[in-house]
C-alpha cells in the first residue's frame, strides 16, 4: 500500500465508523421513515422498495455533496498555503490527535457536544425534499460525525492537489453511504442486528478515535509511510498485484 491508497482507507474507515457512531446508528430508521414519508411497520415489510431505495440514494447524494465541497474547500486553501505545507501536516496532525482523543473519551471538546444538525419538521414534498433533507443533514455537524469529517477534512488540507481532497471525502461519504443504503433496502434484518450490536457502540466509537490518533502521530511526525509499509506487510500478494 502506498500513501494515497493507506488515505483512502482511513477515509472509507471514518465514514463507516460515522455510521456505527451513537447519534447516527439508533437514528437510522428514523431518518428512513422521515425521508420516504412511510411507516416503520411498511419498511420491514419491505413495501415498495424501489421508491425506499430512491429516496435513500437522494438522501446519501445530499449529504454526500456537502462533504465533498468542504473537501473541495480545504484542498483549495491547502494549495495556497503549500509554502506552509510541513507545518500544515504538523498542525493538521495535532488537531486529528485532539478530535481522536474526544472520539476516546479522553476528554470531551464541549463544542462538538452541541447539537448544531438541522431540524425540519415537515419534509418538502417529492425526491427533490429528500436530496434537500440530505443536504440539510451533511451542513450540520452532529457530536459524532464532527470529528471524524472534521479529520478527514484538515487531512485533505495537506494533499497535492484539490482533487486529493475531493477524493478523500468522496470515500469518506462512501462509506457512511453504503452502510444506509443497505439498510434501506433490509431493514428488518437492520434492527435485528442493531440489537446484537448497541452494546458495542462505545467501543466502536473508541475504536474509531484510536484511528483518528494515530493518523495524527503520523502526520505530526512526518512517518506517514510508516503505516503505509506496515499494511503492505499484511496486504496479500495477489492483491498488491492488482492495485
Amino acid at each position: 500500500m502506498n500513501d494515497v491508497e493507506v488515505g483512502i482507507f482511513i477515509a472509507f474507515s471514518a465514514g463507516v465508523f460515522s455510521f456505527l457512531s451513537p447519534c447516527v446508528l439508533p437514528l437510522v430508521p428514523s431518518y428512513l421513515t422521515f425521508v420516504t414519508g412511510m411507516s416503520l411497520e411498511d419498511l420491514q415489510e419491505g413495501v415498495d422498495r424501489k421508491t425506499t431505495f430512491i429516496h435513500s440514494l437522494l438522501f446519501v447524494i445530499g449529504f454526500s455533496s456537502i462533504f465533498i465541497l468542504l473537501g473541495a474547500s480545504a484542498s483549495f486553501l491547502g494549495q495556497f498555503l503549500r509554502a506552509y505545507e510541513i507545518w500544515i501536516a504538523r498542525i493538521g496532525g495535532l488537531i486529528i490527535i485532539l478530535l481522536g482523543m474526544h472520539l476516546a473519551g479522553v476528554f470531551r471538546i464541549t463544542p462538538l457536544l452541541r447539537e448544531k444538525r438541522m431540524h425540519l419538521n415537515d419534509k418538502p414534498a417529492g425526491y427533490l425534499g429528500t436530496l434537500g433533507v440530505g443536504v440539510a443533514f451533511g451542513a450540520g455537524w452532529t457530536p459524532c460525525i464532527g470529528p471524524a469529517l472534521g479529520a478527514i477534512l484538515t487531512y485533505g488540507m495537506t494533499q497535492d492537489t484539490m482533487w486529493a481532497g475531493v477524493g478523500l471525502l468522496s470515500v469518506y461519504s462512501l462509506g457512511l453511504a453504503i452502510p444506509f443504503l443497505l439498510a434501506s433496502l433490509a431493514l428488518d434484518w437492520f434492527l435485528q442486528t442493531f440489537q446484537k450490536f448497541r452494546t458495542w457502540i462505545p467501543i466502536v466509537e473508541k475504536a474509531s478515535g484510536v484511528l483518528l490518533i494515530v493518523l495524527g502521530v503520523l502526520l505530526l511526525t512526518g512517518q506517514f509511510t510508516v503505516l503505509a509499509a506496515w499494511l503492505n506487510r499484511y496486504t496479500p500478494t495477489w492483491i498488491l498485484e492488482r492495485i
